[in-house]
């Protein structure tokens, strides 16, 4: 077994961008309550609204902008219908609608500029981040345990610091009187009406604060790998789930520490199982290391569902 599989997945941009995506479903969930259950949709937004503008001749900064604002978007086009009703509305509409974009992604009358279900490719759009980058000459860098290409250490360097401010801006907003708004909606949002606060208008903000982290996250991990609209699937916003519950809802260093634990769970148990089962065929090692891990968020739910860092009183729902 190869501990230093298991350190490079702990840092790599693949974990700081689930980080940015669990911060941005902190604000949802965590925060004010809402079972966004369509993160990954967010997260495709913000991929392809990078890649497509990158790839049709414009800038990056106008790349991270139209991500940005077609995550914004997005996310009035879910709120407008369902933040005004109670209980699993929103879940409804956000699962389906994570899936339209993806199935939009793969259409072919789009293909021109999505690439239809190849997606499109690294060296359409990854070029302006990268030269941007002061490690220079492009090669393999090692530092301890830690060995990568100079692109990676440069977009890694920059994904954590993203993931930094991202935790740091929940963390000023949870102390802030609108934070405190979002909780009360959370436990009991007709107390909070009662006040005179606009309800709709808050969690609005929570969905578009959120769905914009969750656009970042797309950013980064479309740099790490590339945009093809299958690779942010259904499982792909339980995933997101699965390292807000295990790191704890509602906490600053929640979602980062579940990003981290999930994917070194992942190649852990990815490298366990050929040692016991050497009778697995390598299609299968994947699935069941996917299978195991959410066989422990089921015992996490069961035993501890605020999480390793979480209250309990902070998971309370008024729904």
């Amino acid at each position: 077994m190869d501990i230093n599989d298991i350190l490079q997945i702990i840092v790599s941009p693949t974990t700081a961008a689930f980080a940015l995506a669990a911060i941005g479903l902190n604000f949802h969930y965590g925060l004010t309550g809402l079972l966004n259950m369509g993160q990954a949709g967010f997260m495709l937004i913000g991929m392809y609204g990078y890649a497509i503008t990158i790839s049709q001749g414009g800038s990056m900064w106008l790349g991270i902008l139209i991500s940005f604002v077609g995550a914004i978007l997005f996310a009035l086009f879910l709120g407008w219908p369902t933040l005004r009703l109670r209980g699993d509305y929103l879940a409804i509409v956000t699962i389906a609608a994570a899936e339209m974009v993806r199935l939009i992604g793969r259409s072919q009358w789009l293909k021109e500029w999505t690439g239809g279900n190849t997606g499109l490719r690294g060296n359409q759009f990854k070029g302006p981040f990268e030269n941007l980058s002061p490690f220079q000459p492009a090669r393999i860098v090692e530092i301890g345990p830690f060995s990568f290409h100079t692109t990676i250490w440069w977009l890694m360097l920059v994904g954590w610091v993203a993931v930094a401010v991202a935790a740091a801006l929940f963390w000023r907003l949870n102390k802030s009187p609108w934070g405190r708004v979002l909780k009360g909606v959370r436990e009991d949002e007709d107390a909070v009406r009662s006040l005179g606060k606009s309800v709709y208008s808050f969690k609005m903000q929570a969905l578009i604060i959120g769905g914009v982290l969750g656009a970042a996250g797309g950013v980064i991990w479309a740099h790490g790998n590339a945009v093809q609209p299958d690779s942010m699937g259904r499982v792909t916003t339980f995933w997101i789930w699965t390292m807000l519950l295990l790191g704890g809802a509602a906490t600053v260093l929640g979602p980062i520490l579940g990003s981290v634990l999930f994917w070194a769970m992942f190649v852990f148990i990815k490298q366990l199982a050929p040692l016991v089962l050497p009778n697995l065929a390598p299609q299968q090692i994947e699935p069941l290391a996917l299978a195991f891990v959410g066989i422990g968020l089921i015992l996490l739910i069961v035993f501890r569902p605020q999480g390793i860092l979480g209250d309990k009183r902070e998971i309370s729902l008024n729904v």
